[in-house]
């Protein structure tokens, strides 16, 4: 005899939803790493602006210029801010995808857990029966023995 579950779906559902939040989750963490890049280049072309300012201001130039750079800049300080504004929301995401990914992974091993015990009585039940069957057959024979 073969053991069904009589709630599989739903452990077929929580399986399926653990994937999904782990498909999320993945996901989530790409964006984060993307943004910090982003981040990082920006910092990376401020310092080399910063540096081309430190020259231009030991050389002779004109003042346009030094004001260009200096705008130029002030202009990467404002994108930082504002990139380093999504690397917090993707950091905020990440961790809500990572707590509900958790929360699948709990419920998903509830399902599981329960369909093994039911498991379990099943097979205990199936051997009970079969021993039963057994003793039955053991009873005949005594019985039939004993008559001859």
């Amino acid at each position: 005899m073969k053991f069904r579950y009589h709630l599989q779906k739903i452990v077929d559902l929580k399986e399926s939803e653990k994937s999904m939040a782990e498909w999320e989750y993945a996901a989530a963490l790409g964006k984060l790493k993307e943004e910090q890049e982003r981040l990082e280049r920006i910092g990376l072309e401020k310092e080399e602006a910063e540096k081309r300012l430190a020259e231009q201001a030991l050389r002779p130039t004109p003042l346009m210029e030094i004001q260009r750079l200096q705008q130029f800049i002030e202009w990467l300080d404002y994108r930082m801010k504002s990139q380093l504004a999504e690397v917090r929301k993707a950091e905020d995401q990440t961790a809500l995808r990572r707590r509900r990914l958790a929360d699948k992974m709990v419920d998903e091993k509830v399902w599981l857990n329960a369909r093994d015990k039911a498991r379990e009585r099943f097979r205990a039940e199936w051997l009970a029966r079969e021993q039963n069957e057994l003793d039955e057959m053991a009873v005949m024979r005594a019985a039939a023995s004993s008559r001859m």
